[in-house]
């Protein structure tokens, strides 16, 4: 058993009420799409959603977040629906989930969609790393709500008698907070450990020169599926959201004979907790060290736009705005010839593809072709046969245009990126126009 393991909520398929406020059009997302989001996240995390309630709300109630007329309807409906658990679109504070939870009544649950994604991690995480990255998330979420926990011991207290002068809510709630502390500080040492070695690795790539592609999009936009198309691998697929957590990096060899690493990384989600991108970073560090972002696009989604928004607010949040990037729009197969027209109008510089049937792959390769030789050198070099390390980097890092082996080594003409040409600088017999 791992040392550290995220702790996952999921009992069976429970009965859930699903929740969200109608701000006002404030926001990209109206609330039913916002809705049929978290509907597919609860699918996902195991659920079985029995009742939609809406409410239209200028701001939030500070005590329940939802009028209290609300409160008593909801309340209602799971007694009548039998419910298990109550799942709000948005992110509740401590004291507003424990209100709740008091006003419907034990033993139903009050969570919201931060604490549902952050299940559906804990469900999916595999490697250590990514283990360790959603307890980190999971204990930071649960650190501010220890309180709600302890309340009955604490309402023993305001009813005075034999061991109320100890305080035994307020100490077990120190304790427990303490440990929590402890813990949290113990991931984050983890993942600094795991981070260094990520970080050896990653610069073990960059001075080997190979140009680094991220796939980057929406959850169950089909990065995965496109990962297992362009390398030949075996990623996990699901349709489920949120199904591969772990970045995977293969390597590809283009035709011009340039061999590129393809990392596959986490999706994205419209408000995505904030705890996920802080416990995450070591992981969408591999989308800032790369050299291009491919983002992946669900042609077919009726919110496609949204979530390439979305989506471009994280890479905003991380520091990877700058990034060369290439729009892909994937499912194509499943849109008609005109709104494939429609997509080429709007967004020119885009690829479509299918990386299920395999349509446009080879335009999207050519593509990435092309934004690896941006800036490239074109160059003459004598490289000497006692330097077989940097002559195999000529054949793998490099577009050989022509070669010969002569008595002094390999001879040829490539074209190379600047960090390559960096290398063979010293062995440049004559620059080419």
């Amino acid at each position: 058993m791992a040392r550290f393991e995220p702790q996952s909520t999921d009992i069976g398929r429970e009965r859930a009420i699903l929740v969200g406020v109608d701000h006002g059009g404030v926001g990209d997302w109206t609330v039913e799409e916002s809705l049929g989001e978290l509907r597919r996240l609860a699918e996902t995390g195991g659920a079985q959603v029995v009742q939609v309630v809406t409410q239209r709300l200028d701001r939030p109630v500070p005590k329940t977040y939802i009028g209290s007329g609300k409160v008593v309807e909801i309340a209602a409906l799971v007694d009548s629906l039998e419910a298990d658990v109550v799942i709000f679109d948005d992110e509740l504070t401590p004291s507003q989930q424990s209100n709740l939870e008091h006003a419907l009544g034990e033993p139903t649950k009050v969570i919201d969609r931060t604490a549902l994604i952050l299940d559906i991690f804990g469900m999916h995480a595999r490697t250590r790393a990514g283990r360790l990255q959603v307890q980190l998330a999971q204990l930071q979420y649960v650190l501010p709500r220890l309180r709600g926990m302890w309340s009955h011991l604490v309402g023993e207290q305001t009813r005075g008698g034999i061991g109320s002068r100890f305080g035994q809510g307020e100490s077990q709630l120190e304790v427990d907070r303490r440990l929590v502390r402890r813990r949290i500080a113990t991931l984050r040492e983890e993942l600094r450990r795991l981070e260094r070695q990520r970080d050896v690795q990653s610069k073990a790539r960059w001075e080997s020169g190979i140009y680094r592609v991220a796939l980057v999009g929406y959850t169950n936009a089909g990065k995965s599926t496109l990962l297992n198309r362009l390398t030949g691998s075996d990623v996990y697929v699901q349709d489920e959201l949120f199904a591969t957590l772990d970045p995977t990096t293969r390597s590809l060899d283009l035709e011009e004979g340039r061999k590129v690493t393809i990392t596959d990384t986490v999706g994205f989600i419209q408000k995505l907790p904030t705890t996920l991108i802080e416990a995450f970073k070591s992981t969408l560090s591999e989308v800032l060290a790369a050299d291009l972002i491919l983002k992946v696009v669900d042609a077919s989604d009726q919110q496609a736009h949204k979530e390439l928004a979305a989506v471009d607010g994280v890479l905003g949040e991380i520091g990877a705005s700058e990034i060369r990037s290439v729009v892909v729009y994937n499912k194509c197969d499943l849109i008609d010839e005109e709104a494939r027209r429609a997509l080429a109008v709007s967004h020119p510089d885009a690829v479509q593809i299918s990386a299920l049937e395999g349509q446009g792959i080879k335009g999207l390769l050519y593509r990435v072709a092309q934004e690896a030789s941006l800036g490239d050198e074109t160059m003459t070099v004598l490289v000497p046969y006692e330097r077989g390390a940097l002559i195999s980097m000529v054949h793998e890092r490099c577009q050989i245009i022509r070669e010969e082996y002569v008595q002094g080594g390999l001879m040829a003409t490539l074209r190379a990126s600047r960090r390559i040409g960096d290398y063979l600088a010293p062995y440049v017999v004559r620059d080419e126009p």
